[in-house]
């Protein structure tokens, strides 16, 4: 607890089982989490059951893949539907440190932003870290376009490390998000749409064999969503069109 708030960490998991154990472990170091829900997205590996093995771990299976934004849409209906006042997300395959944990939510519990990002490029961690430069070099690119069509000031909106409060998972309904990779941009721009703040903490991040990343041609697939996205944003707020994932106020 956190100011007598429940915090609850959720992993959307596919193919961790090399990793999750080293991931829960730091997490529990932090001695801050109440809870841990872990999501399998029909793993072709032992994830499972190396999780069914970690202490208090609460484990979902999906009968069938749904996809990474499918994931995250049953990891934060089982944290709301578990109390948690405060969620962390984070991906088993430990390229994020779960150390930032105490600090992501000390942000959120006292009140200075209901979302948090953990951020590979404040620090100038990306490349240290093994970011293939052709993705440092997209993921810049996406982030200037986005910042400049979104009206923010963030310093990436890619990373897979996010902390939420409550109250903003209640109100930003993900239901119209796709169920592929773009889920995440799309919940950042939906976060700006109904008016919150987003902080951001530098992030240390390793990019290792075991660690998940998508392929080039998911890639492009990801950058053009996020283009359509920060497009029909922008288009709803001059008031040209109408879309599902940003309702009229």
């Amino acid at each position: 607890m956190f100011h007598n708030k429940k915090v609850v960490v959720v992993m959307p998991a596919y193919n961790a089982a090399k990793t999750v154990r080293q991931t829960y472990q730091e997490i529990m170091d932090q001695q801050t989490v109440d809870t841990i829900i872990l999501v399998d997205d029909k793993s072709r590996d032992e994830t499972v059951a190396v999780a069914k093995t970690l202490p208090g771990v609460k484990v979902h299976i999906h009968p069938e893949n749904k996809g990474y934004g499918g994931n995250q849409k049953t990891c934060y209906r089982l944290a709301l539907a578990e109390g948690a006042d405060i969620v962390i997300m984070i991906h088993p395959d430990y390229q994020y440190t779960p150390k930032l944990i105490p600090a992501m939510v000390s942000i959120i519990g006292n009140g200075l932003h209901p979302c948090v990002l953990g951020s590979r490029i404040l620090g100038n961690y990306a490349l240290k870290g093994g970011m293939p430069p052709w993705k440092y070099a997209a993921n810049r690119f996406l982030t200037l376009v986005e910042n400049f069509l979104l009206g923010a000031k963030l310093s990436e909106y890619h990373t897979g490390y996010r902390a939420f409060s409550r109250e903003l998972l209640e109100r930003v309904s993900t239901g119209a998000n796709s169920d592929d990779f773009v889920f995440d941009n799309q919940m950042l721009a939906q976060i700006l749409w109904h008016g919150y703040t987003i902080g951001e903490v530098s992030c240390p991040t390793k990019y290792f064999a075991e660690a998940s990343s998508i392929n080039f041609r998911r890639s492009v697939k990801y950058g053009f969503g996020c283009l359509a996205t920060g497009l029909t944003y922008r288009f709803c707020k001059w008031g040209l069109m109408s879309s599902a994932l940003f309702p009229k106020k």
